[in-house]
């Protein structure tokens, strides 16, 4: 670790607030400038390292992977300026990862909770209704504060996306994760599930490809965020491809979700409601692709500030995680441009500082 940074350049404490003279002195930012010359001087804009909101460590295709595997997810992540991970579910045990100073942080949410038979082989927790206020309180006790529930799935005797529990036990399950002190976040493609989610207390809404305009003033009362992960929705064409011989609806409904996806996104920006940047990295989408998601927000018509705040700033307040200021922790990312104007200088990043030890 270099002992003292010296950073040159601009620094973006916020969207809108702009300082010149930082340092990291033994991994803790200060404005105070030291004593003793730096080791090191960066120049470039810097911002809060990036935040991927939902991205699953220690998964892989088929469920858990080793912990090579696992740390070579995480090294990908870093190499993208990911500096701050929020688990979206994870079959693997990766409290081991948080001790680690050489990876990005991680919130975890324990492993998925989803349907019997109504989810992919070896990811979550396979329950009947009965067992979710029970699994949830596991959960909750056993996570970093999230839990993570699977709100539809495809049923295969319907033939279409449909709910995985009663609406009447969701929010059961909602307020026994309340009464443990953890948030609840759930993976919502279908309309009617955010109706659910939303009757039952819900925290946050991942993919969110159903909402309709009936949905955003909710989401906006209840102060509920969501988080498109679009470049995971880009894989619905072929989803729906290869279901559409045996489940017709479901192909079609997937399709009619894909293609209204950035419409939608920009729909609840425009309305106030909280847009926080997650890839969905795991399973099928590789680990890394934070600016492809934040190119995908722009892309739907969020400005890069926005978009910044979505991957960033904001999406650091709203997890409790430290952004830039005076004692945090030197996590740090670095422009050749302003971010603000030019969002596709977050692609090719000039440095990145985890804790205050240069990555590169």
């Amino acid at each position: 670790m270099a002992k003292i940074i010296e950073f040159t350049g601009p620094v973006l404490v916020s969207r809108n607030d702009q300082r010149y003279g930082m340092w990291s002195v033994d991994g803790t930012l200060t404005f105070v400038r030291p004593t003793t010359a730096p080791d090191r001087v960066l120049d470039g804009w810097v911002l809060p390292g990036f935040v991927d909101a939902h991205c699953h460590i220690g998964l892989g295709v088929g469920g858990a992977v080793d912990e090579q595997t696992t740390l070579a997810q995480a090294q990908a992540d870093l190499d993208a300026g990911t500096l701050l991970i929020r688990d979206a579910g994870s079959p693997s045990d990766t409290r081991w990862v948080q001790q680690r100073p050489d990876v990005p942080r991680l919130i975890r949410a324990g492993r998925h909770i989803a349907r019997s038979r109504r989810y992919l082989r070896g990811l979550g927790h396979e329950i009947e209704p009965d067992q979710l206020v029970e699994t949830v309180r596991k959960e909750a006790w056993d996570g970093d504060g999230w839990v993570k529930l699977v709100g539809d799935w495809i049923d295969r005797g319907v033939g279409d996306l449909a709910a995985s529990f009663p609406a009447k036990i969701v929010k059961d399950a909602i307020a026994a994760a309340h009464d443990e002190g953890a948030r609840v976040t759930a993976h919502c493609f279908a309309e009617d599930t955010l109706d659910d989610m939303l009757d039952a207390g819900i925290d946050c809404i991942e993919h969110a490809t159903g909402l309709l305009p009936r949905h955003l003033p909710r989401l906006v009362e209840q102060a509920v965020p969501i988080v498109p992960t679009l470049v995971n929705i880009a894989t619905f064409p072929d989803i729906a491809a290869q279901a559409a011989p045996k489940f017709p609806d479901y192909a079609d409904h997937m399709v009619r979700l894909w293609e209204r996806r950035r419409e939608r996104v920009l729909e609840a920006y425009e309305a106030g409601v909280a847009i926080y940047a997650g890839t969905d990295a795991g399973s099928v989408i590789k680990h890394g692709r934070i600016a492809d998601e934040m190119k995908e927000l722009h892309d739907a018509g969020l400005p890069p500030a926005a978009v910044l705040d979505a991957a960033a700033w904001r999406a650091r307040e709203w997890l409790g995680a430290e952004g830039i200021s005076e004692g945090a922790s030197a996590d740090v990312v670095l422009c050749s441009e302003d971010p603000r104007i030019q969002l596709e200088a977050v692609s090719h990043l000039k440095h990145i500082v985890l804790r205050g030890s240069l990555v590169r």
